[in-house]
């Protein structure tokens, strides 16, 4: 194989190191070790970044590309997800919830409507911007949850993620803004000129100053401010 066909294969390397990440992932989080999850879930959506990263700077999208990378992302951001909020639930329910047994299974509508949302955009155009949230996005915002709760030390975190209300708001309303109209900055520089680029350059600069001061819970809330400032300020054609 020559450096040629090889530079072709990276960005599917990614896609499916992607694929592996999550698999394992799915593996941790049915044995309920969520944090061990949440590490390979994280991982795995870095090697996504990757993998349009390097298709974009050499050139090499494909169809082949585009399947293999949501079929991929159906494991680490649509299955994955609605796995670890099933988990939460089951954590924070007790007996005097109705249907206790059952409400935890609410949780996978996040795959369900990861997977709708994986197929629309397959067939739809979204260079700019995302319209609805990506399901990486999702992602990071629920595997949070159990890092906050493990590592935060936060009795009011806690609280809040441990809530069965909570969780079962926030299930139904990720799953409404996976397949929503909302139309969220995309994060592709195509180039760093700061004129086109600025509210990208401002989004990045505030989500890290959130990281330092909020931590952990600076995850979840970065997924927040993300979408609060693409609604103040809607990305253009």
């Amino acid at each position: 194989m020559n450096l040629k066909h090889l530079k072709t294969f990276v960005p599917n390397l990614f896609t499916l190191l992607n694929l592996f990440c999550g698999s394992v992932g799915v593996i941790f989080a049915v044995q309920v070790d969520l944090i061990t999850s949440s590490y390979f879930v994280l991982l795995g959506i870095l090697f996504d970044f990757f993998d349009g990263f390097f298709a974009r700077k050499f050139n090499l999208q494909s169809n082949l590309g585009l399947q293999l990378d949501s079929l991929a992302d159906m494991v680490t951001s649509g299955l994955l997800p609605g796995v670890f909020m099933m988990n939460l639930l089951k954590m924070s329910l007790d007996s005097s919830w109705p249907l206790c047994d059952i409400v935890p299974y609410f949780a996978l509508i996040i795959t369900l409507c990861s997977a709708y949302r994986l197929a629309n955009f397959n067939i739809s155009n979204q260079k700019n911007y995302f319209i609805g949230l990506p399901t990486p996005a999702n992602t990071i915002l629920i595997v949070s949850l159990p890092l906050i709760l493990k590592f935060q030390d936060s009795e009011l975190w806690t609280s809040i993620i441990l809530s069965p209300t909570f969780l079962v708001v926030l299930t139904f309303l990720l799953s409404f803004l996976l397949n929503s109209k909302l139309r969220l900055i995309s994060l592709k520089f195509k180039t760093w000129d700061l004129r086109v680029n600025l509210d990208k350059y401002i989004l990045i600069i505030l989500s890290v100053f959130i990281l330092i001061l909020f931590k952990w819970a600076g995850i979840f809330l970065v997924i927040i401010f993300y979408m609060l400032f693409s609604v103040l300020r809607p990305p253009k054609n």
